[in-house]
């Protein structure tokens, strides 16, 4: 099987495998505690990253609740009702 196999197959098989360094396909399954979720985000600058992954380690948690805690005070700056998601 050549590494290119996997760019002949239509769009609809492509996308719902993924290859291995050996060239096999092993199908994709979801994340369940992401089911019904999208992701929200964004390009920053290597020192905001490293400085929210370096608060997330000091407060002993997450980057993904960091940015949770910071939208859900986002929204209530501007009255809006917080989600909570964390």
């Amino acid at each position: 099987m050549s590494r290119f196999d996997v760019l002949k197959r239509p769009a609809a098989a492509a996308s719902a495998s993924t290859p291995t360094s050996e060239g096999d396909v092993v199908p994709k399954t979801p994340r369940q505690d992401r089911a019904g979720k999208v992701m929200v985000g964004g390009h920053f600058s290597v020192e905001l990253s490293r400085a929210v992954k370096v608060l997330a380690a000091e407060q002993g948690t997450t980057v993904q609740a960091l940015v949770g805690e910071a939208l859900d005070d986002l929204l209530r700056k501007h009255g809006k009702h917080p989600f909570g998601e964390r």
